[in-house]
């Protein structure tokens, strides 16, 4: 937090197009990136700016998300009441700014222990659905807090990790049009012994996706076919599981699954070629890049 509010916009913005290059060259087309490393109102504010400036300058299709609600910065953590005006700041400051100038098409909670309670979480969602802001949630990362429920309550988008939820929350899902989105790249780089249940997800008939979780402290990689191969050995899906859940499942988390996430016709041409016999030998190589093309919108944006 400290090095992002010292960093100048050009000095992130030089780093994020390297990362998108390498997001590229692994057979990404869209990603989903957050704020929630300022956490001040300067600090969020610059990040989403950025997402929006690098949108229009490079080919990678970016979906901004706001996560003011991180975590709580040291400076309210050391007050009394300090989440609680945290909170406030984010609900009748930063959330109108963010919404009023089109700096965000989501608004994110880390709903958990040691970060948002489910009351403070409930307010914050809110608050963005208030102006505009689709929903999605932090959920049953480190401990389950009911996040899912919310996550279900107030029909967010998706709900992220899920390394603590449970048979309930599971069908709570499958009856919902709420997207589970498991990071098993997070859990790997950390040594966490429990991932998702991903096989209780899918056989309750939740719509399971998969992302990089990309991020400076708990998951620093930029590559989609690694998840893939952890998402087989470690969440126990099977290849054209990890696929289905990394493209249209994907693209529907992202309201986006009428345009992209597929090959089918009137669909726009955002593709991967692999160099690969077989599809399964995506994930079966892992942390080998076999990613021969990368299109975006019929147009190549990598070539090995």
């Amino acid at each position: 937090v400290k090095k992002l509010r010292a960093a100048t916009s050009s000095q992130l913005k030089r780093r994020a197009r390297a990362a998108l290059e390498i997001f590229a060259a692994h057979g990404t087309t869209t990603i989903e990136a957050k704020s929630g490393y300022g956490l001040d109102v300067a600090s969020e504010l610059k990040i989403l700016s950025l997402h929006k400036e690098l949108s229009a300058a490079q080919p990678i299709e970016i979906v901004s998300t706001f996560l003011g609600a991180h975590v709580v910065p040291a400076e309210f953590r050391s007050k009394a009441n300090g989440p609680d005006e945290y909170v406030r700041l984010l609900t009748d400051w930063l959330i109108p700014e963010v919404s009023a100038n089109g700096l965000a098409e989501y608004c994110d909670v880390f709903c958990d222990r040691g970060a948002f309670s489910r009351a403070q979480s409930k307010q914050v969602l809110t608050s963005g659905i208030e102006h505009k802001l689709k929903p999605r949630l932090h959920a049953e990362q480190l401990s389950r807090t009911g996040a899912t429920q919310l996550a279900v309550e107030v029909d967010a988008a998706s709900c992220d990790h899920l390394e603590h939820s449970n048979a309930a929350d599971a069908r709570a899902l499958a009856r919902s049009n709420t997207v589970a989105t498991l990071l098993p790249g997070c859990d790997f780089h950390l040594s966490l012994k429990g991932y998702a249940p991903a096989r209780k997800l899918i056989e309750a008939g939740a719509m399971v996706a998969l992302a990089t979780d990309y991020n400076p402290g708990t998951s620093p990689t930029m590559s989609m076919p690694m998840i893939l191969s952890l998402a087989c050995t470690q969440l126990r899906m099977t290849p054209a599981e990890t696929i289905v859940a990394a493209t249209i499942n994907a693209a529907y988390s992202l309201g986006r699954h009428k345009r992209i996430g597929s090959l089918e016709v009137g669909k726009q041409a955002d593709l991967a070629v692999f160099e690969v016999e077989d599809y399964r030998e995506i994930p079966y190589y892992f942390g080998v890049n076999t990613c021969w093309l990368t299109m975006k919108g019929g147009r190549v944006i990598y070539a090995a």
